[in-house]
């Protein structure tokens, strides 16, 4: 396993004259962690795709549903967020503690950007715990490997693939690294994940845009490749839906239709 750059040497490495997707997504939830390049292209991007604020916000409060719901109403008590992104409100420690404060956090990213900011992720309460791996999603063996230090893979865990698996544009190979995350968790775990859909042609020319202007490409699918990652487990009602769809708080105002899809769904 390669070792991890300090957060000091990771910050030399960040390039602030190309957008990048952390720090876009950042500015779209209202953050403070970005620079001009990156708000230029957030604002070129929502030119053409005015929605993808609305799927920023949508994404983020999805997780909190489902981290709320794995650690309330099935009880788990550990995990594996991979594709971390920048630190902002209510990161998934925050969600699972305030619920169980004894569950124990991994969070997994392979930026150099992620890394300086990772000392915000490393806050626990005393009875739980939270560790940071600086690893790439298309090496899962390190990533479960690190992992092992902080979670015991013999009890169940609840898996985190929220925007990430776009930047893996092969289809076979996305499917491929979500097994094998999986075949290593007991029965019992879950896995959560969201992406983005083509299902809108305004999205696809935003993110065509986006692909050529230098930053890591992402890629969208449609929502039924989307759900064939979730081969081989049992999805919870109501399935891979927009995020927005999935288990809604109560609210006089209907959700905002986003075209970002998700669900979570349990290893039998």
């Amino acid at each position: 396993m390669t070792p991890e750059p300090r957060a000091h040497e990771a910050a030399d490495l960040v390039d602030t004259t190309v957008p990048h997707s952390a720090r876009i997504w950042n500015y779209w939830l209202g953050g403070k962690d970005n620079y001009p390049v990156d708000r230029f292209a957030g604002d070129e991007f929502a030119r053409i795709f005015p929605g993808i604020v609305d799927a920023a916000r949508g994404a983020r409060h999805f997780l909190a549903r489902a981290v709320r719901h794995l650690a309330g109403e099935v009880g788990i008590r550990q995990f594996l967020d991979v594709g971390t992104g920048l630190p902002t409100v209510d990161n998934t420690h925050e969600i699972a503690q305030r619920v169980a404060p004894e569950s124990r956090i991994v969070y997994v990213d392979n930026d150099p950007l992620v890394l300086a900011h990772a000392r915000a992720l490393l806050t626990s309460t005393p009875r739980g715990a939270t560790d940071y791996i600086h690893a790439d999603l298309r090496r899962p063996a390190d990533i479960l490997e690190a992992a092992a230090r902080t979670l015991d893979f013999d009890r169940p865990v609840g898996l985190m693939l929220l925007g990430v698996m776009g930047h893996v544009p092969d289809d076979a190979q996305a499917r491929a690294l979500v097994a094998e995350l999986v075949e290593a968790l007991p029965p019992g775990s879950h896995l959560t994940l969201s992406d983005g859909t083509d299902v809108s042609a305004e999205r696809r020319k935003a993110h065509d845009r986006y692909n050529s202007s230098g930053a890591a490409p992402y890629e969208l699918r449609s929502p039924g490749t989307l759900r064939e990652l979730f081969d081989g487990l049992e999805l919870l009602e109501p399935g891979v839906v927009p995020v927005t769809e999935w288990r809604p708080d109560p609210d006089p105002a209907p959700p905002a239709p986003v075209t970002t899809y998700g669900g979570v769904a349990r290893k039998p």
